[in-house]
């Protein structure tokens, strides 16, 4: 992961933070799209001399004011934080949603943030960028700020291949199981990030040891179902040997063994019964949908489609680099 310097506050901006270039956004999930316009955002950085810093909020604002309506998102917390470091910002301010914090007009909200809190001298948003009391602040009201208060706008016209890269389609091919779909637009595969615990064993019983991710695990689970993919050992440095393996991902709840086990993502690292992962902290990615969940009516059944999933995994990620 690349570090990033992450605050909360405005006011606590690092002086070596501003004067900075900044954008603004949810980020959910750091698609092609957002990642356009992060690469537009660092481009200006270089331009004027100045750091990058991206603007989001926790907790999503959909969550605060229509909370029925809030989305299941595809990267909570840092692991989008995590991702937007991956696109070269310096700086990442986190603000804290509230509805108090939801009441400010466009202004007050670029002057106390924008203005006061970061110094910007260039604001680089996507065409949709909508801030401010019920949305009231787009583009052209961003101009007319700048102009103002001294910055410049450089707004970006939406990126897709003839549909919209958005955070929405991406749930949506995520819970279809459409991994494949959802990596186009995210530029990566999608990816789960938790810790390693103990679960059953019945995977290391039938041959094929996995590892099972904590309840608590940050990411939206895609579909239940067999995936191909990789497992990163987060705890490992970068080019270290077992940090990122190829892997078979379960999804499910273990429909054959009558269980009413809560849904869960396990990954067995091909041809590794060596590999002792408790308590680590891992990244699972998806990057091939082998087959839906099955109800098998013997053990022996199952034990045959897992050896047809391993091989299939291994034929697909054999050519693929990992993210």
């Amino acid at each position: 992961m690349v570090p990033v310097h992450r605050w909360t506050d405005p006011s606590q901006t690092p002086e070596a933070l501003r004067p900075c270039v900044l954008t603004l956004g949810n980020f959910d999930g750091v698609h092609r799209g957002h990642r356009a316009v992060l690469t537009a955002l660092v481009e200006s950085g270089h331009r004027l001399g100045l750091p990058a810093v991206a603007v989001t909020f926790d907790p999503h604002p959909v969550a605060v004011l229509r909370p029925d309506e809030a989305p299941e998102l595809i990267s909570p917390g840092r692991v989008r934080d995590d991702l937007l470091g991956e696109a070269g910002i310096d700086g990442l301010l986190v603000l804290d949603f509230t509805h108090e914090f939801a009441r400010q007009t466009p202004e007050d909200f670029v002057r106390s943030v924008f203005v006061r809190g970061l110094d910007a001298r260039c604001v680089v948003v996507g065409m949709d960028t909508r801030f401010g009391y019920r949305n009231a602040g787009d583009v052209s009201t961003l101009s007319d700020l700048g102009e103002q208060f001294g910055f410049e706008v450089v707004a970006l016209d939406d990126v897709g291949d003839g549909e919209r890269f958005s955070s929405t389609v991406v749930r949506r091919h995520l819970g279809a199981g459409a991994v494949e779909e959802a990596a186009r637009i995210l530029g990566r595969p999608h990816r789960v990030v938790g810790t390693v615990v103990h679960g059953n064993h019945r995977g290391r019983d039938l041959g094929y040891p996995t590892a099972n991710l904590s309840a608590d695990s940050l990411g939206l689970v895609p579909l239940e179902g067999v995936y191909a993919g990789w497992l990163t050992r987060l705890g490992l440095p970068d080019g270290a040997l077992d940090r990122t393996m190829p892997a078979a991902i379960s999804v499910g709840t273990n429909p054959t063994f009558d269980t009413q086990d809560r849904r869960t993502v396990e990954a067995y690292v091909l041809d590794r019964d060596d590999l002792d992962l408790y308590d680590e902290e891992v990244m699972v990615e998806f990057s091939a949908h082998i087959r839906p969940t099955v109800r098998f009516d013997d053990v022996e059944e199952l034990t045959a489609a897992m050896a047809k999933d391993v091989e299939r995994c291994r034929e697909l990620l054999t050519n693929i680099v990992p993210s």
